[in-house]
């Protein structure tokens, strides 16, 4: 769907891209980075709208360097942007049929693609009032209803929940899944909420300083490890349950830490699982000192890992790649 070489972007004072070489499939992809990244730079070139300093890229096998080339990408590919450009004064029907119009639908196609379309994103009652009396979740499903009218074979959505609620949150991610399993439609998504995209994304691609870090299935980011998170209740005996089971599990020669930056880390222990025995052994240990078991559970990776300071780069192995802790923050 996407192929990029060597792919560079630079300005008299920034290089937003550094030989950037990536290919996304099919599917639904994030694209992760910190604030200024290149995420939004890399998404105007793939769009046609801001040439490449050198490198190739490709999307849907047409060159965004051949000039007859973006008018059918833009055909072919939809784009909700990040920020609020709306003209308020027309009904989301007028403007989605305007952007039918402008990408080649004839009048009475234009007209009822936008009815389907509007449907399809929860805007349907409210079609014909005005964009600017529109809520901040409704005018986000404006955006994404002009990038689908067309029937696009990708949509790039540039961080879709931007100004959402949780409950808005989790609806527009629930059309995002839907565009691919329901229409066809790929996806390349970006989005600094990393939960997002574990639930949303079959693959991610990580970019910082414009240079491709990570770019691997959700499936490999989150995959199980052989860390063992356990938690135990306090009782009157031992007001300290997570002491006492520390304690027990090292006279048993096993080895114990906190579970830093977890929920509730201070009564959680991680240690490393060996197999069953492991498991039997922690039940034996609850069963012995008369505690509760609140959980004892695998843990599994999670995005928000790679995401690192800077200073610990030069720790980490060039197979664990990592961000700077700061992506997690708006924009790219």
């Amino acid at each position: 769907m996407i192929a990029t070489e060597s792919l560079s972007k630079r300005f008299p004072r920034v290089t937003a891209l550094d030989r950037l070489s990536v290919d996304v499939g099919p599917g639904v992809t994030g694209l992760v980075g910190a604030n200024g990244a290149g995420k939004s730079t890399l998404i105007k070139i793939l769009l046609g709208l801001s040439p490449a300093t050198e490198g190739r890229a490709e999307v849907l096998g047409f060159d965004v360097a051949d000039p007859s080339s973006g008018g059918a990408i833009r055909e072919r590919v939809g784009y909700m942007p990040e920020h609020d450009c709306l003209p308020p004064d027309v009904s989301a029907t007028e403007f989605v049929v305007h952007m039918a119009r402008m990408s080649g639908l004839p009048p009475t196609a234009a007209r009822e693609r936008t009815a389907d379309t509007l449907r399809h994103v929860g805007l349907y009652e409210e079609r014909y009032r005005p964009i600017g009396g529109y809520s901040t979740g409704m005018k986000q499903r404006v955006k994404l209803a002009q990038a689908l009218v067309h029937d696009p074979q990708m949509v790039f959505l540039d961080e879709p929940t931007n100004g959402l609620d949780p409950v808005g949150r989790d609806e527009m991610l629930g059309l995002i899944r839907r565009i691919h399993t329901d229409f066809g439609i790929s996806v390349l998504v970006t989005s600094h909420l990393l939960g997002e995209l574990e639930r949303t994304c079959d693959h991610v691609v990580v970019i910082d300083g414009g240079k491709l870090l990570r770019s691997s299935s959700t499936k490999d980011f989150t995959q199980i490890t052989t860390t063992l998170a356990i938690e135990v209740t306090d009782t009157d005996e031992h007001p300290d349950g997570t002491r006492v089971m520390r304690e027990a599990l090292h006279a048993r020669g096993v080895e114990t830490h906190e579970g830093a930056g977890l929920p509730g880390a201070g009564h959680i222990l991680l240690l490393t699982a060996q197999g069953e025995e492991t498991y039997d052994l922690v039940r034996d240990v609850v069963a012995d000192l008369g505690l509760g078991l609140v959980r004892m559970e695998q843990r599994r990776h999670h995005i928000s890992e790679v995401f690192k300071d800077g200073d610990e780069r030069a720790d980490v192995p060039a197979d664990a790649t990592d961000v700077r802790k700061e992506a997690v923050g708006h924009g790219g």
